[in-house]
């Protein structure tokens, strides 16, 4: 009796296992081609949102940069400097950093660091280093452009004393503009306002509503 039982479970199972089965090649095909043809389109529009994502980063590197030298100025009661500089790469500051108002690599420091921004921090140690930070740590692929206060000619470097104002006024920055890299991308620009009295603010300089708490 129960042999038969088991045999009629057994024929009752058999035909619904029937039903289970797999992907078939042509089906996979398929899947295969709209996933393409889904990346392809999304491709754009992420490789803009990876973009402005490093645009964000480095600009908040360099404001972090500034503010860490005018609070550095004022912790010592000494002009600190903040320094726009490049080196050989991107992603290490050492013997062949040099000051460029193109790249969001920065040294703060008590004098001018070039051909020594992989020094040791130092208090003795010229040029008595306080703070580094390579652009690539902020993730790079990025173009910086840092201003004097007339907008047009280049500057690399601003200067804090220890009352945390600003003592170099007629060279130093006073914006610095970050973008992408791709001509024609829609990049999200932002940019960083500096006042003579040391403070800085991010901006956005596409905004022209003057309510609009984002306009520079």
């Amino acid at each position: 009796m129960l042999a038969q039982q088991g045999d009629h479970m057994l024929t009752t199972r058999h035909p619904q296992a029937s039903f289970v089965r797999g992907f078939t090649l042509v089906e996979m095909a398929i899947a295969m081609a709209i996933f393409g043809l889904l990346m392809a389109a999304a491709m754009p529009s992420i490789g803009t949102w990876l973009d402005n994502a490093r645009i964000r980063n480095v600009a908040e590197s360099i404001q972090s940069g500034i503010q860490a030298a005018r609070a550095e100025a004022i912790r010592r009661n000494q002009s600190i400097s903040f320094f726009l500089v490049s080196s050989d790469d991107p992603a290490v500051l050492d013997a062949t950093c040099k000051l460029a108002n193109n790249s969001g690599s920065w040294v703060i420091s008590v004098s001018e660091p070039s051909g020594h921004c992989g020094a040791e921090p130092s208090t003795t140690v010229a040029p008595m280093i306080v703070q580094t930070r390579a652009v690539n740590d902020a993730g790079g692929s990025v173009t910086v452009t840092a201003l004097q206060a007339d907008a047009t000619t280049a500057a690399t470097t601003i200067t804090f004393n220890g009352f945390g104002r600003v003592t170099n006024s007629g060279s130093a920055i006073s914006r610095v503009d970050i973008t992408g890299v791709n001509t024609g991308a829609e990049y999200r620009h932002l940019r960083l306002a500096l006042s003579p009295t040391g403070t800085v603010r991010m901006c956005d300089p596409r905004i022209t509503d003057s309510k609009d708490p984002r306009k520079c």
